[in-house]
This record gives C-alpha cells, structure tokens and sequence, in this order.
C-alpha cells in the first residue's frame, strides 16, 4: 500500500465570480521510503497540491489517503491532529521561535502531543544530535547562522518520527555552501528510509532527490524517477 495516494483530486477556489482552478484532476501515488522533488513555476499548483499533501488543505474533489486514512473530509481539528502525528514540516523561513532555545524549539510539537516533559526532552536531544547540534541545545536562533536555524527545524520536524517530512523551499533563505549542508542531511534521511517530499523551483535542489514531479497548470506534466 501507497504511503501517498491521491486520487482525481481538484482543488477550485471562489474568487468573486471567478472560479480558479487550482489543482485538476490529479492521481499520484508516493511509496514509503521515498526521496521525491515537487517543481513548478509560479501559479502552476504546486503550493496547493503541498497544502493538500500537508493536511494544510482539503480537495474540493476526489480522495487523499495518507498512510491509508483518508483526510479528504477530515475538519480543522482533524486535520490539525493527523498533521502533528504524520507530518513533519520544514519551511523556508525557519518558524522558529526567537526567545526559546533550539531544545525548547524542537520540543514543540511533542507539547502538542501531550509527551511528559522528560520524554520530550529526551526525544528533542537525540533530534538535535540527529542533525549535529547536540552542543547548540541552549542557544536561541538569534545565536546561530541561517544553516543552523534550519537544522533546528529539521530536528523539529523529525521528533515526532513523522510518516512525512515535507520541506517547503528549504534552501530558499540560505547560500549555496550552507543550502548544500542542509541538502545533505536530507540525503542522510532518506537513506535511513525517511520519506521526504521537497517543494522547489530549483533544479540543482530538486536533482538530490529521486523522482522529481513537475506541474503545470494545475496538473501532473510530467513524473521522472532515478536520473
């Protein structure tokens, strides 16, 4: 079974009297263990088939089953629920909280999840080691570079041991020696059988993953594995 499946799914948006297609008629499947590359350009759809992939969103029509729950008619609280348990987000401008240290940070969505204070902390130690800043637990992001704050919320992503990491943009703010740091960290997950799917308009970016999907005009243009 598929850790991802969508099927025929569109997504429209109410304008006014205009109605935007956003997402058309969609069918993907992403297995477990998967390295995979979402690319288009600006308007195509792939900030909406994220936001659907990511429980930030629901379609309008056809089935999404992740990890074989289908969310397609989940509500907020719902949604909200399956999100902290199965996904792990990384953005492209960090989210982190400026006055909490990188543990406090990485602690978050375990708060969330109602895990006891020592077993978050213990589980936020080992997910700071994991990305090597088990010496930076007690700094706030204020204290650390542009890479490092992202390695933080890598850490954060991870500690709930999520079915997905789903990473947005994740070298966006970052320069090409410091975006190459955060890339390979990536290929280390997805080589301990993480799942990961990575939102970008860079080809240099998406080529470190296995498949890369690329929309256009809201659906799938093409859908190339292994280069």
């Amino acid at each position: 079974m598929a850790l991802i499946c969508l099927e025929n799914v569109s997504r429209r948006y109410e304008m006014g009297t205009e109605t935007i297609h956003a997402l058309r008629d969609v069918s993907l499947e992403i297995a477990r263990g998967e390295y995979v590359a979402i690319m288009g350009p600006s308007g195509s759809g792939k900030s909406t088939l994220m936001n659907i992939l990511g429980c930030l969103d629901v379609p309008t029509e056809g089935r999404y089953l992740l990890n074989g729950t289908d969310v397609s008619e989940m509500d907020d609280n719902e949604l909200a629920d399956i999100r902290n348990r199965e996904i792990g987000f990384v953005f492209q401008t960090f989210n982190l909280l400026p006055r909490s240290t990188a543990l406090r940070n990485v602690e978050l969505p375990l708060i969330y999840a109602g895990v006891n204070a020592e077993k978050r902390r213990e589980m936020a130690t080992a997910a700071l080691a994991h990305v090597g800043l088990a010496d930076r637990a007690s700094h706030k992001p204020t204290e650390m570079s542009g890479g490092q704050r992202q390695r933080v919320a890598i850490a954060r992503a991870l500690v709930n041991r999520p079915s997905i990491v789903l990473a947005d943009e994740p070298t966006g703010n970052l320069d090409s020696r410091t975006g190459g740091e955060v890339m390979a960290i990536f290929e280390d997950l997805a080589r301990k059988g993480n799942t990961i799917l990575l939102v970008t308009h860079e080809e240099d970016v998406a080529r470190h993953a296995k498949r890369i999907i690329r929309i256009r005009d809201g659906g799938i243009a093409s859908d190339e594995k292994e280069f």
